[in-house]
């Protein structure tokens, strides 16, 4: 992280890994790839720990509860794994591919699906504990927040969903421009910050739904927003990096890649490090 330094490299299917990131947990790094693998591998080596093979390509993140990995698949199951093994511990049948990733609250994993329904599935067992229909194809993952989930979907919206009452608490929609939200949600200072096919970073409050800025990059954002320090970074397909200030939109800082930046942005140790399709990986700050 401090220079770049290669220190080793893993060779997952020959398809390739798709829109998978990595999740870390217990010295160990799990990734999903194209041929519908999940890869567990030694974060110290690179040397493979198990791998455990679904039945379609596997698109969605990982995401380490305990030690439980929930992984989705486009053979329509969110599955559970043994963190240590790779043991099946269960698996959920949805109606459509499960593209996006888990979020997990209190124990329960919420998934949003290409089914257009919102499920909640106990992480210990797999019990279904409610479905809540989205309305809508839904490809972005949920944040989750004191209870509502927040997430955009492919009718040009973005929902604040009430997990208790099980309603939609309120609805975003830009009164001009009709694209879709593929961009995951952050969540910071009482905020919804997502990016939409409509070129714009949109601040939301969390509470009404009610834009508070919008900003407008040159092209759609897919990048999922990371918030720090009072800044909101995101990738956009104009081929930059972009910088605005959390709390009044203004833009602060832009970063060339040289190629669209359809990854998201992650922070730690004082480095942002974010990918470009150009092919090139840029660790910035310091």
């Amino acid at each position: 992280l401090a220079d770049g330094t290669g220190r080793w490299k893993y060779k997952a299917s020959p398809d390739g890994i798709g829109e998978s990131s990595p999740a870390v947990a217990s010295g160990m790094v799990f990734i999903g790839d194209l041929s519908g693998v999940l890869h567990a591998v030694d974060a110290a080596t690179g040397k493979v720990v198990w791998t455990y093979k679904t039945a379609g390509e596997i698109k969605s993140s990982p995401v380490v509860s305990g030690d439980t990995v929930l992984i989705g698949s486009y053979d329509t199951h969110l599955y559970a794994l043994a963190a240590r093994t790779g043991k099946l511990l269960w698996k959920v049948q949805t109606a459509g591919y499960v593209h996006a990733t888990p979020a997990i609250a209190g124990g329960v994993a919420y998934v949003t699906g290409c089914d257009e329904i919102l499920r909640a599935i106990r992480v210990t067992d797999g019990r279904e504990m409610f479905t809540f229909a989205s309305g809508a194809y839904t490809g972005a993952s949920p944040a989750i927040l004191d209870g509502r989930a927040y997430y955009g979907t492919y009718e040009n919206a973005v929902l604040g969903v009430d997990l208790r009452r099980r309603r939609v608490a309120w609805t975003y929609r830009h009164p001009s421009l009709h694209f879709p939200f593929y961009s995951s949600a952050a969540l910071s200072g009482g905020r919804v910050f997502v990016g939409g096919r409509d070129k714009m970073l949109h601040a939301l409050d969390a509470a009404t739904g009610r834009e508070v800025w919008s900003a407008r990059t040159a092209a759609r954002i897919d990048s999922s927003p990371a918030v720090a320090s009072g800044r909101v970074y995101v990738g956009s397909s104009d081929g930059k990096l972009h910088v605005f200030d959390a709390a009044t939109g203004s833009a602060v800082q832009q970063f060339e890649a040289g190629g669209a930046v359809t990854a998201s942005p992650a922070i730690a140790g004082g480095r942002l490090v974010i990918g470009s399709q150009n092919g090139r990986l840029f660790g910035l700050g310091g």
